[in-house]
This record gives structure tokens, C-alpha cells and sequence, in this order.
């Protein structure tokens, strides 16, 4: 985030998954005579004051009541805790101080896990791929993406509200490289695929060694069958030409 102290006009964005807790940070210290307030939404509801004058401060429940027993004041600075933050909690807050600094706070819901199924019928064990699909259910802004490592193998994002999600994979098995990450811009959450239900490992299946590798074994496996019959048909055939030569010296 932009430090934006100093402009009036500046927002300063704050982003926050749900059931966390955040600070909004005055970047100062307070002063003897300094008098704050914490102001939040479109009706700028005071919810947290300082007068170092006087040594008081307080903060209210705000409106409807969201805020009981989750604010909490750093009387040296002014900086606001909200704690146990919920997605009503979003919106614009301001510090009133000599100047005024604004905080846009946006609260999302939690990362659901990401779900990695078969998407294919078929036995893994006798399938020539692995087809798979990764799933998150009532998300919001996200982007979901499939990892090879720590490269970027495939991804989709949605900006729409409470709508499933999914991903489809196809692989040749299980290498345990794979994984699915489901992402807002400031985390994310993952899911390895490590299921050999799913897909057979590497080092239990034929085809995994690709189709080029398997048809070079097999014209190299052809080619050594042929060369063993040339080798025979050459090595009988002067015996037998010698037999008989052996037998028509002894007729005569």
C-alpha cells in the first residue's frame, strides 16, 4: 500500500480476510494537547476518541452495534485495532487529527480449500492420462490456478459473487508436483495433489515414460529380434552346406 499521509483527497486501501484482526495505523505520535477522532462509513460515525488534554478516550459499538468489544486505541499513537473483523465491517474510515487520513478497508470472506477430484470415468489404472479438476465453492474475486512446481500451469478468475469454481487437469500421473491454489490478490490458500486414488504414480505406470520413449524401445526391441534371426539364419545355413559337402565326399 501507497503511503498516501499528507493528501487530503489519498485513500489508503487495506485488505483483510474475514475473522482477522487490523490495524489503522496514524503513522504519528500523539502530541500533549492532540485531540483525535475515529470516524467510520458514508455517515462518518464517531466510533474512537483520544484527548490527550484530558487523558480521555473511548471507543462506541458504531452503528447497529457492529463494533461491541472489538476496538481497541493505542493511546501513544491513535492508531484503531477493529479485531475479529466481519465483511460488515468494510468501508471507509477516516482519523481526524489536525489533517484528515482515510482508510478504504475491504474485509473478504475466507479461502475455501480447494477440492481436487477425478473428472474422468475411466480407471486410473488403465487410463493413458489423468484427468482431473480443482474446486472451490462460494467465492468471490478470486483466481484459481493449477501449479506444475513453482510454475504457473493453468488459471481462471471470477470477479462475480458466490459462485463455484473449477479447473480441469489433464496429466500422464502422479509426480506429486502438482498443485491447485485458489488466490485473493494479498493470499492464498493450496492443495497438493498427492492422491494416487486419483492418479497412478509415476513409477507404477508404463505410459508415463511418453509415447515417444515407449515407441523408441519398441523399434529398438524389433530391431534386435530381426538382428538375431539374420545372425541365425547365417550361422546354420554354412553348417548345413557343410554337411553336405561331408556327405557327397563320402559316396564318392
Amino acid at each position: 500500500m501507497a503511503d498516501v499521509f499528507g493528501d487530503l483527497e489519498a485513500v489508503k486501501s487495506v485488505s483483510v480476510m474475514e475473522g482477522d484482526s487490523v490495524t489503522l495505523n496514524s503513522d504519528t505520535e500523539l502530541q500533549t494537547d492532540d485531540v483525535i477522532q475515529w470516524r467510520f462509513g458514508s455517515k462518518n460515525t464517531l466510533i474512537a476518541s483520544i484527548n490527550k488534554g484530558t487523558g480521555s478516550f473511548s471507543t462506541s459499538h458504531g452503528p447497529d452495534g457492529r463494533f461491541r468489544d472489538r476496538l481497541k486505541l493505542d493511546k501513544m499513537t491513535g492508531s484503531l485495532t477493529i479485531t475479529n473483523i466481519t465483511t460488515t465491517d468494510s468501508g471507509l474510515y477516516q482519523i481526524r487529527t489536525k489533517m484528515i487520513y482515510r482508510f478504504s478497508v475491504t474485509v473478504y470472506a475466507r479461502l475455501p480449500v480447494p477440492v481436487i477430484s477425478s473428472n474422468s470415468s475411466q480407471n486410473p489404472s488403465s487410463s493413458s492420462s489423468c484427468s482431473l479438476v480443482c474446486s472451490v465453492v462460494n467465492v468471490s474475486d478470486v483466481t484459481l490456478s493449477w501449479y506444475k512446481g513453482n510454475s504457473l500451469w493453468s488459471s481462471i478468475n471470477v470477479s462475480d459473487l458466490s459462485i463455484s469454481l473449477s479447473l480441469p487437469l489433464d496429466i500422464e500421473c502422479l509426480d506429486d508436483s502438482y498443485s491447485c491454489v485458489v488466490a485473493y490478490s494479498f493470499t492464498n490458500l493450496s492443495t497438493h495433489l498427492n492422491n494416487t486414488q486419483l492418479c497412478p504414480t509415476c513409477s507404477e505406470c508404463v505410459h508415463c515414460c511418453g509415447v515417444a520413449e515407449a515407441v523408441i524401445r519398441l523399434v529398438i526391441s524389433a530391431l534386435v529380434g530381426v538382428a538375431t534371426v539374420v545372425v541365425l539364419v547365417y550361422d546354420i545355413r554354412p553348417r548345413k552346406e557343410e554337411q553336405q559337402r561331408r556327405s557327397s565326399s563320402h559316396t564318392d
